[in-house]
């Protein structure tokens, strides 16, 4: 222990003298951000984990982003127009924006971009060898002119086979980046760390495992208050692992924003009620909104597989009971210091407009529903329960424990099996795991997306249905919500569905997650939305005083 104590001074020490003489000698902004998952690709097709969407964000654009409250907004597209039949997307391009320079351009510059590019890069995504963007690209009308069309160099089309509302939100997504055809092709797999964009900043160097630097892209089409974006000369991102040596880079001014409660050192720097400690307010901001992620725990319920036929979690009992027997009001206020809000409701989390907790009536903690549940199920104060295994990772082991120490006294017995996470994430996305902790983090803002996971039709490997649900009338119910039009009628068929999850248990939604950031206080610009993007081409970097 001492040894380990001695090597982390010696570190920070290190590192502190080094970041001194980096500041003394170089006038530059670098934005430094330590991502202790790390990223794996730079390829938007790739755009699927947290980590890469992180980076590639800073790399590349689309037709159309969300702006902070989540609105829709022109991106490379400067306007568009949707048919009255819904399936029909024509996308006017604004003419002034450039790819990245590069060596394998004509004369080193990065040409304009066009519709070509765009009918390009989405036609790429069609196939399933190069991403999982295939599944969001089910409307496409394939037939006609591939589904995507460039009428001229300005002007790009999108054919849908059927209305599908949330389309254009989907279009916001970081797989549907513009890529350049004669770069892609040069490097064919090796694009994922040869990136070349549009966006605001442009790959420099990337040490896989290490560091992953990117510059200013001095050509960039975006201005502000008569200003070109982005502000800052670089950006810097280390992938330190451990969470208290990278918080202690924090503490030491080496890294501008830490994000996730996490990777924060909660007894350090926070009250017990989740407010920043007065020490510190001096030195840091801390940022917090609502955010589109749920966290829960999920059953693999399909009766045909043998790991689920000799699980009593077949039994919907036993499900019900579980999401029964545990308080997530206290779990929230104890082990996550009131970050998030407890879910008591359906799967959708609040800030999306379908949220109603009065409408989806989900489970609170009632031992007496517990036992009834339990004898129901032929399982008397859980006697002759066998024991069940839930999956996690080191990083939710508390959480875990938690839930387990709950149930015991209900005799509903619990073994945790900690797994790493790349291990967990490819066991439950092949259906090799009966129980599981898992979370799902909005990828564009419409209740629709939370609900796919539930759709019989989007069953694991190829889909996100983990738990294999399947239910007829939610896939009704689904499939007409696809292409109602009327807001408040899909809102219903929302809650009706989420009512549907809540009913038949294939999931136990633990608590809707909350943004938390610590920023120092030298950065400004910085700002937050639900779906926690990260974007930088609006951050300033003053010198910290001396």
């Amino acid at each position: 222990m001492k040894r380990t104590l001695l090597c982390i001074l010696i570190y920070v020490f290190v590192s502190a003298c080094n970041s001194d003489d980096q500041q003394g000698n170089d006038d530059r902004t670098v934005f430094k951000y330590n991502d202790m998952s790390g990223v794996n690709s730079l390829d938007p097709a790739a755009a699927r984990d947290f980590e890469n969407i992180l980076a590639v964000n800073q790399l590349f654009n689309g037709l159309v982003e969300m702006n902070d409250s989540l609105r829709i907004k022109p991106s490379i597209a400067k306007s568009w127009k949707i048919s009255e039949d819904g399936m029909t997307y024509i996308f006017h391009l604004n003419s002034v924006v450039t790819f990245h320079d590069n060596e394998y351009f004509q004369g080193g510059i990065g040409r304009k971009v066009t519709a070509a590019d765009f009918v390009y890069s989405f036609s790429r995504l069609l196939d399933p060898r190069i991403s999982s963007a295939t599944t969001l690209l089910t409307h496409v009308n394939t037939k006609k002119s591939g589904g995507f069309e460039a009428i001229n160099d300005s002007t790009f089309a999108i054919y849908l086979d059927r209305p599908f509302t949330p389309f254009l939100g989907i279009l916001t997504m970081k797989y549907f980046s513009v890529i350049p055809k004669e770069i892609v092709e040069h490097f064919g797999a090796d694009f994922r760390r040869n990136p070349v964009g549009t966006g605001p900043f442009k790959f420099k160097m990337w040490n896989e495992g290490s560091k992953l630097v990117f510059v200013k892209n001095e050509n960039y089409f975006e201005f502000e208050n008569g200003n070109r974006l982005p502000y800052l000369d670089a950006v810097s991102f280390s992938f330190i692992k451990d969470k208290e040596t990278s918080f202690l880079e924090f503490l030491q001014g080496n890294v501008d924003m830490v994000s996730g409660i996490d990777a924060i050192n909660t007894d350090e720097v926070l009250t017990v009620e989740g407010e920043l400690k007065e020490k510190y307010k001096s030195r840091y901001q801390m940022q917090t909104q609502p955010y589109l992620k749920t966290d829960y725990l999920g059953f693999l319920i399909d009766e045909n597989m043998p790991i689920v036929k000799k699980s009593p979690l077949k039994i919907k009992e036993i499900r019900q009971a579980i999401n029964y027997g545990f308080d997530r009001k206290k779990m929230v206020k104890y082990l996550r210091k009131n970050f998030g809000t407890p879910a008591t409701a359906g799967f959708i989390p609040p800030g999306l407009p379908s949220f109603d907790s009065k409408k989806v009536n989900g489970y609170d903690y009632n031992p007496d529903k517990v036992k009834e549940l339990l004898f129901m199920a032929g399982f008397p104060d859980g006697k002759g329960l066998p024991e069940i295994s839930l999956a996690t990772t080191e990083q939710y082991l508390e959480l875990a424990e938690y839930i387990q120490s709950q149930l015991a006294e209900f005799g509903i017995k619990i073994k945790i099996d900690v797994q790493k996470s790349s291990v967990l994430s490819d066991a439950i996305a092949n259906s090799k795991l009966a129980f599981f902790r898992k979370s799902w983090v909005c990828d564009y803002p419409d209740e629709e997306n939370f609900l796919s996971l539930f759709y019989s039709k989007n069953w694991s490997p190829k889909g996100f249905n983990y738990t294999h649900f399947s239910n007829p009338q939610f896939d009704i119910l689904y499939e007409k919500s696809q292409s109602e039009l009327n807001d408040s009628i899909r809102y219903g068929y929302y809650q009706q569905m989420d009512q549907l999850l809540i009913d038949n248990a294939p999931v136990v939604p633990m608590y809707y997650d909350q943004v938390v950031r610590l920023v120092q206080n030298n950065i400004s610009g910085l700002t937050s939305n639900a779906m926690n993007l990260l974007s930088l081409k609006r951050v300033k970097k003053t010198k910290p005083k001396s």
